[in-house]
């Protein structure tokens, strides 16, 4: 059990706080439940998007991939803004749940949009493709709208949704920390759980028995998990907000400006403005000589006053050694971030082409029976991804550690670069897959024909399962290791931006794959050898767009060793950490 108090209080701004009622445990239910819900309906709405853009609002092939990597590109953009409207201005409950209701109206937005005949081009005749219409305005736009409700929920939940369930347990006692570590378990769980059931139950309602019917599911459990969210309130600690701490990276950022024509004195460390408030969380920095501007921030000057408690009177002229260090733990971490961008280019191509690749292959399970959707090979990845992280924690790690004598096995930039390398390699075996696909179908009797046109070649879709376990692995490396790196590395009041951090870097990705798209189709069409990215793969050479961006991975991979070598981990009390990749 948890501290106990007469009733549920939300934490007071600058004052000491009243007893609070820790409910952990019974707030627990509560939480996974609407986590459990709200992620099966949110994975079982977008997993399958793809194919529902070029099948029931007859898309071509490159705008509904494009239009896929925009919305994703901004749905993980938004939880910056999201982290910072919480932080300032609303807290964390009231940002879940408008977000979570928001959530909720873009799943009825898209129901209504399979569920009315008005609100979709009519369906293709099987006969002759080349007749089928696309949406008009009036239908784009309202499907757009589902789409900008998704994203503002996007933009609440994923931000908030961890650090919410962190709040309802006591950190200072030992059961709280248990209680914590036991919800990131669950919520690890469920989200597991979530993709799965989308992946297979929900996507194959969608594709072989009712659009209408699959999307209203993921909209009802949507629906669900919002009751279950406010059923709970009378049980939750609301944190109320305290301000976002980017406000004080823009304060060092405003005074190093006005003071960059000073001369920074020759001891730094010792003539700076040196002050740490007594309630602060995050962790006392030493003074580095990286991005030494920053510095001239803290340099005092003759009408820089100072507060009766030692603080600035005015930190948008005269900031601490403390909030220099804290902006410099971010502009280190931004080269790395950087190198992200082109790593998860190469995993969300599992999202989006891996998908067309499945619908132009045989997808049929024994003697003809029954054939799985093509969002579903989807599962392979988190299967690979599931099993990676044990088999990481529990076997590579302890030996690792008696190998090198790191906590970890390794240092979280040499995790990093582990996936780097397999993200290309992933790249790679896509490559030589499509290409074994594609021969079949020009050399070999096919199977039919694709929804959206083009031979489904005899080539299994299960050749497929290579590369996407490839990707499991390489996140359960990378992915997991910049949220980690992100996390350990910036300051403790910066935790939600570090957990925002990760969603930027898809939103980067998914931004750069819809231009690579987008240009590599127009550049090739206008080719001898023909467009890469046709409606019909088998036209194609999507090989070739895998192994392009292999070699940016390869080219990546050579930045992110770079980066690495030159990078500096946080050292907190005054003791430097001096773990390099090894190159």
């Amino acid at each position: 059990m948890e501290n106990k108090g007469d009733k549920t209080t939300e934490l007071s701004d600058g004052h000491e706080p009243e007893a609070i009622n820790y409910r952990g445990i019974k707030a627990m239910p509560f939480i996974i439940g609407n986590e459990t819900f709200e992620k099966i309906g949110t994975m079982g709405t977008i997993s399958n998007l793809l194919v529902y853009l070029t099948s029931v609002f007859n898309m071509k092939s490159i705008t509904a991939a494009t239009l896929i990597n925009v919305f994703q590109g901004t749905s993980n953009m938004a939880p910056l803004l999201g982290a910072f409207l919480s932080d300032t201005y609303f807290g964390r409950y009231k940002t879940l749940a408008f977000a979570s209701t928001a959530s909720f109206l873009g799943m009825a937005v898209l129901t209504l949009t399979a569920a009315i005949s008005k609100f979709h081009p009519p369906k293709c005749s099987t006969s002759d493709i080349s007749t089928c219409v696309g949406p008009t305005t009036w239908e784009l736009a309202f499907l757009l709208s589902g789409f900008g409700f998704l994203v503002i929920g996007a933009g609440g939940i994923r931000p908030c949704n961890l650090a919410f369930g962190a709040d309802q347990f006591n950190p200072a006692t030992e059961s709280g920390q248990k209680g914590i570590n036991s919800f990131f378990n669950w919520y690890y769980f469920t989200f597991t759980f979530a993709v799965m059931v989308s992946a297979t139950l929900i996507v194959y309602i969608q594709t072989s028995v009712s659009w209408a019917i699959g999307l209203g599911i993921p909209a009802g459990l949507m629906f669900f998990s919002c009751m279950l969210f406010f059923l709970g309130s009378s049980l939750y600690v609301k944190v109320k907000p305290e301000g976002s701490p980017l406000t004080s990276v823009a304060q060092v950022l405003v005074a190093a400006t006005k003071k960059r024509k000073l001369k920074l004195p020759d001891e730094p460390s010792l003539s700076l403005f040196n002050y740490m408030p007594y309630n602060s969380i995050n962790s006392k920095l030493p003074h580095t000589d990286q991005f030494r501007l920053l510095d001239k921030s803290a340099i005092m000057i003759p009408g820089d006053q100072i507060n009766s408690d030692g603080a600035a009177v005015n930190q948008w002229k005269l900031c601490s050694i403390q909030q220099v260090e804290e902006v410099k733990c971010l502009v280190r971490v931004m080269p790395i971030w950087a190198s992200s961008i082109i790593f998860l280019t190469a995993i969300i191509q599992q999202d989006t082409y891996a998908v067309f690749q499945a619908l132009q292959s045989d997808r049929r399970l024994g003697n003809g029976g029954f054939t799985v959707p093509a969002a579903s090979y989807a599962i392979f990845a988190m299967l690979s991804l599931t099993l990676s992280i044990p088999i990481y924690d529990r076997l590579m790690v302890p030996s690792l550690r008696k190998l090198t004598g790191k906590q970890g096995g390794i240092t979280l930039l040499q995790r990093m670069g582990i996936g780097n390398l397999l993200s290309l390699i992933t790249m790679l075996v896509s490559g030589l897959v499509e290409e074994h696909r594609r021969n079949l179908a020009l050399t070999r009797p096919t199977l039919g024909i694709a929804p959206k046109g083009g031979a489904i070649s005899s080539m299994s879709a299960l050749w497929l399962v290579p590369q996407l376990l490839l990707t499991g692995i390489c996140q359960c490396f990378g992915c997991i290791g910049h949220i980690e790196f992100y996390y350990k590395q910036f300051p403790e009041n910066m935790r939600s931006i570090a957990g925002s951090f990760f969603f930027l870097g898809l939103a980067g990705s998914s931004y750069l794959n819809g231009f690579l798209v987008s240009f590599m189709h127009h550049i090739t069409a206008r080719t001898k050898a023909g467009d890469w990215l046709p409606e019909d793969l088998n036209k194609g050479k999507l090989d070739y767009y895998y192994f392009l961006i292999a070699s940016l991975g390869f080219i990546n991979f050579i930045y992110f060793l770079v980066c690495a070598k030159w990078y500096r981990y946080k050292a907190d009390d005054g003791k430097k950490q001096t773990e390099k990749i090894i190159v």
